[in-house]
Order: C-alpha cells, then structure tokens, then sequence
C-alpha cells in the first residue's frame, strides 16, 4: 500500500483502490474520515475542509453522531419543556409511526439530505399529507437541537424545499346567521358555548376550561389561562394553554351575552371555580359527549354543512374578526396564536385595539338578520352602556 503524508493528517490508497484519510482531532486522537474516496484530490479537500473547521472552532467529533435517532428523539421530546400533554402525546405518536420505522434505527451522524428526502417522498405516498408534514417537522425540530444545543451533527440533513408545508383542504367559514342557526339548533345546553367559542375565537379545549371567574359580563371580557387536553380519546389533563401567546383576555361582542346570561343561570354550578360548560352530570365536557348531545354530524349536515368540526367556529371567528380591518398584530393577540414568532410580536396589543374588534363585530351581527327566538329577550343594554342583567348573572 502506498501512504502519502502531508502536514495535516495522511491520505493513504487502500488495496481496492480508494483513499482512506487520518488526522489528528483537537482532543490529540487520531481519527480516520467517516469514508473513504474514489480520488486523491477528493480525500484531500475533505482533509482541508476538516482541518479548516478546527481552526473557525467548528469541528465535531464524529463519535457524537454515533447516538441513535429514536433513542434521541425519545429523549428529546421528554426533555422539551412546557410541552402540553397533547402535544407529547402528538410527538410520541408522529415518531413511533412515521419516523422510527424508517430513520429510528439510524445513527444521527450517518443521516443526509437524500436520505431525509426519500423517507419524506415515501411517507407522503403512506399517510396523510398533514402528517407527514408534522412528521418532518418533528425531525427537523429534533435534529436543530442536535446541531445547535448538544453539538452531535454539524449541519441540520432536514433541508428538503416545501417538506413542511400542509396542503390541507380549506376549512367553511360560516356566516354569522349560520352560526346563530346552529346554535339554535343545538339543545340549550351547549348554544353559548358554540357562540363564545365563535365570536371569542377559542378553541375547545380552552373553552371546556373556563370558570365561573374567567368571564366578567359587566366588562364583555373571557380570560384565557388554561385548557384541557383530551389524551388518548378518553382522559382529561388541565394544563396551560397551547402556547404562552394563548393566555389572553378577549373582548366580546354585546350578542354573546344573553347567551352567556341565560346559561350561567341555568346549566353552571355555583362557585367561582364552577367550569362553565360541563356534561349532563357537571363534569369536564368530552368532545364524545358533546358530539353526542348535540347531534353533531347530522345536524350540521342538515343544515347545509357537513363535516364541519367544531375547530370551524373559530376559524369563522378569527374570519369575521379580520374582516374587520383591524390590524395583523392586534387580530394574531386576539386568536392567540401559537407561534413563538407570532407570540412574541403579537402579544403586546392593547385593550383598546381588542374591544374595537369586539364593538366592530357587533357592527356586522347588527348588519344581519338574526333567526327568530333569540335567548335572553329579556336582557336590555342599559344606560351605562354594559348590558349586564343583574338578575341573571351567576
């Protein structure tokens, strides 16, 4: 065999023709390339680029990336902080069926862009286009944390162009008589909270979390602090919202009040700490439970919408508060939007930018013929300008 030294590191040709390179890591071990090259100017621009990462700081043992991708994802999604319980029960699945069989079982170091790539390109032939793009993100997520926190890999192998985009159905929108409609049609019980969750912009498990206390009539306020989280179609978990941008107090518009009146009064239990919405025996309301009383399917069908879901009432929400005018920033405080970059610039919108969305809201219900039969006929906006029905309030 012939060997072939220079300054840094040695590049020698092996029997079947290619070239191995050596060199010496900064720790003073000796080291051979993670492969070898069919050409000698090839190993050596390897060794000038390893060498060259040592002197900017940059190199990283190669023994790092040696960790097995499903035991350091495991570890990655126990180890995230202020993940809700939803959420880790969302990852766990996303990695134990779309990542472990394909990529679980390699090293993070021995992973690539063309390897990511083909396991993208394949599981969006398998599974829905949603998932497949939350499981790439999954990974991407993962492996940023292996690059930048605990320095295992040099470079992120998720780099495949519109990988983590969703191209899911656009959701209905429902005008505001439609919502109104289905609220009526729903039995007592669960129409304020169609309405609060629609014109509040919630989502569901934040609305089966409030209390008594969250929501101040006199004010037209709800304040958003926690939600539920339903795991695994059957246990409830109280936690905090799905991000910190989800803690907000929102401004409702004059209409949800009768709505809110008349169901205090009648279907929450006393006490401050009473959830307001609950199951026919007072306990957290299941999304079981609810498609159940209200008939869900077939009485949305028989409206004129079917397959609407319930997360459809905030989006008609967030649409009719946009339609507005109000501003991006003032708009994403409202929805409480689970960004971190939206979070973070959005979070800082005043009251008064919020009670302009609710007063606007009240402009376009004006606008609009409401069905017969309207609840609270009793309540009367008085003069102090706060609509609030002493008599009614819990």
């Amino acid at each position: 065999m012939t060997q072939h030294r220079r300054q840094f590191g040695s590049i020698r040709k092996l029997p079947s023709g290619r070239f191995q390179v050596r060199y010496p890591g900064p720790d003073g071990r000796t080291r051979a390339a993670p492969r070898t090259f069919p050409r000698k100017d090839e190993a050596r621009r390897w060794l000038t680029f390893a060498e060259a990462q040592m002197i900017r700081g940059e190199w990283i043992d190669p023994d790092h990336g040696k960790v097995i991708l499903a035991d350091y994802a495991r570890m990655w999604i126990q180890e995230r902080p202020k993940l809700r319980p939803r959420t880790v029960e969302l990852y766990s699945l996303l990695l134990r069926l779309h990542i472990a069989p394909y990529l679980g079982a390699v090293e993070i170091g021995q992973l690539s862009t063309p390897m990511v790539r083909s396991w993208r390109a394949e599981l969006g032939q398998k599974s829905s286009d949603v998932m497949a793009a939350k499981a790439y993100r999954l990974l991407r997520a993962v492996l940023n944390t292996a690059v930048r926190e605990d320095e295992l890999i040099r470079v992120n192998p998720c780099r495949v162009p519109g990988a983590d985009k969703e191209n899911s159905a656009e959701r209905p929108v429902l005008t505001i008589v439609q919502v109104l409609t289905l609220a009526k049609a729903v039995p007592e019980r669960y129409m304020a909270m169609i309405v609060l969750s629609t014109f509040a912009c919630l989502r569901w498990g934040e609305a089966i979390a409030l209390q008594r206390d969250d929501v101040d009539l006199a004010a037209r306020t709800v304040s958003v602090t926690k939600a539920y989280s339903e795991l695994n179609g059957s246990v409830l978990v109280v936690g905090p919202t799905k991000s910190r941008a989800g803690v907000r107090t929102v401004s409702l518009p004059a209409l949800v009040v009768p709505y809110m009146q008349d169901h205090l009064a009648n279907f929450t239990p006393a006490g401050d700490k009473a959830l307001i919405f609950t199951g026919a025996k007072g306990g957290a309301l299941r999304r079981s439970n609810f498609r159940t009383g209200t008939r869900w399917g077939e009485t949305c069908k028989a409206l004129g919408f079917p397959g609407l879901h319930f997360h459809d009432l905030r989006h008609t929400g967030n649409t009719l508060a946009a339609q507005t005018g109000t501003s991006l920033r003032d708009l994403m405080t409202r929805m409480g939007h689970d960004s971190p970059r939206a979070a973070l610039i959005y979070q800082h919108a005043s009251s008064g930018a919020d009670r302009a969305i609710a007063d606007a809201l009240d402009l376009l219900i004006a606008a609009t013929e409401e069905p017969a039969d309207k609840p609270g006929a009793e309540y009367d906006e008085g003069a102090d300008g706060t609509g609030q029905n002493t008599d009614l309030v819990g």
